[in-house]
């Protein structure tokens, strides 16, 4: 009984140290959340699952090397909806960012399931300034 009541004795001392630790570490750094992303953050937590930005580097979506001003569907190497292949446009500014908010509005049949948008307006903008800077 004796021997029991030691363990747990140093079972809650245990706990309570982990609980101070972590109050106290919590208290000295703040939150990753509360600074903005950068531009090449925000591409990674929206995008980089899918794609890349180094040129012939392609994943489950094409890279995005040097979008900007690129034909849509026009990697040589990329296998693309007919879809996107059929999109008879140029990626600028504004078409990469209505693509981001919401793909199937602007090419419908895409391959970009499950991702069906960004709705976070700023995110956006930092995403397409990092493409436009031509990684």
């Amino acid at each position: 009984m004796k021997r029991y009541k030691a363990v747990q004795h140093r079972m809650y001392l245990i706990a309570a140290l982990s609980v101070m630790a972590g109050l106290m570490s919590s208290s000295a750094v703040p939150p990753a959340a509360a600074e903005p992303a950068t531009e090449q953050q925000a591409f990674n937590n929206a995008c980089r699952t899918c794609h890349v930005t180094r040129e012939g580097d392609n994943r489950l979506g094409p890279n995005l090397h040097k979008i900007m001003g690129r034909k849509a569907g026009s990697l040589p190497d990329y296998n693309y909806s007919s879809s996107m292949k059929e999109a008879d446009f140029v990626w600028d500014e504004a078409k990469l960012d209505r693509f981001i908010a919401s793909p199937d509005e602007v090419v419908a049949g895409n391959k970009m399931k499950p991702y069906s948008g960004l709705a976070n307006k700023e995110d956006r903008e930092k995403i397409v300034a990092f493409l436009a800077k031509g990684q």
